[in-house]
């Protein structure tokens, strides 16, 4: 149980926390709203305090051992924050934000109770933007990869193409596959849905870093397919069918679409390798 001192210090501590963050995190939510890549951070930080929550009964169960060395933990993310804020680095500063409160937990509480908390604060990372330098660096492969996929779909359905890097000329049009097409949005989402997919419905780590590496396939070939389709649409219906609310939608109805497809993974990996529990010691001296 909290005492009301505890509890004091707890405010002081997530004011002084909120005071110190508080650029970081306004420009953060303003990524999230202006940025469709990163659209899912709404969700992160919710998702992060209902596994904490979830745990709350084993964290209790632990002992508390504060360790001084948080104090270097956060003397250490604070170092980060102000290197980042004056190299003008988001990423840092933001990265810096989950250390500051990893060493707040070892601080006050100890590292078995960081221990439990290692897998929603490890979360927290997927709400931070990947920096621009790594962004472009994976995008642009991404719709190389879309428009030569498109290519081939459109071949196998006879229509006569023709690709120039990411742009895909057909007879009565022109579709470039631009950043936004990529599906390095879908790929984020995904990863995310496939992590959350896992913890809840698998306990082995192996079968759950499987399922989110699936994702990975499963969002090339899901953009792809839709740029595919697009491409069709165009060459029967004209270029209106790769613009506006079709364009909208066939995006949305990819990403459900790929997540269906990643639960059907998820249960293939249930079937083709089934949990076996550990046999007890008494079953193991008779065996």
């Amino acid at each position: 149980m909290i005492t009301r001192r505890e509890w004091v210090a707890l405010t002081l501590l997530a004011v002084s926390f909120g005071l110190l963050y508080e650029p970081v995190l306004v420009r953060l939510v303003r990524d999230w709203w202006t940025d469709d890549n990163y659209s899912h951070g709404f969700l992160i930080i919710p998702l992060a305090l209902y596994l904490a929550w979830e745990r709350r009964a084993r964290i209790a169960a632990l002992p508390v051992k504060p360790a001084a060395l948080g104090l270097g933990v956060v003397a250490g993310s604070l170092a980060i924050l102000v290197a980042g804020s004056l190299g003008a680095e988001m990423f840092l500063t933001r990265v810096s934000l989950i250390g500051t409160l990893a060493g707040i937990v070892i601080f006050l509480w100890g590292w078995a109770r960081l221990r439990m908390l290692i897998f929603p604060l490890g979360v927290l990372l997927l709400m931070i933007p990947i920096p621009a330098i790594v962004f472009n660096q994976i995008a642009f492969p991404l719709q190389l990869l879309a428009s030569r996929f498109g290519e081939a779909a459109l071949n196998a359905a006879t229509i006569p193409v023709l690709r120039e890097g990411n742009v895909i000329v057909l007879a009565n049009t022109t579709l470039e596959v631009a950043e936004a097409c990529s599906g390095i949005r879908s790929l984020v989402s995904l990863l995310t849905l496939g992590i959350v997919l896992g913890y809840f419905f698998e306990r082995r780590l192996p079968v759950r870093f499987l399922l989110a590496l699936s994702t990975i396939p499963v969002a090339i070939v899901a953009n792809g397919t839709r740029v595919a389709a697009t491409g069709i649409a165009a060459h029967y219906y004209g270029a209106g069918a790769a613009e506006g609310v079709l364009h909208t939608f066939s995006g949305w109805l990819v990403f459900v679409v790929s997540f269906m497809l990643l639960f059907a993974i998820q249960r293939m990996f249930a079937v083709l390798l089934p949990h076996r529990p550990r046999a007890s010691a008494a079953e193991a001296s008779a065996a």
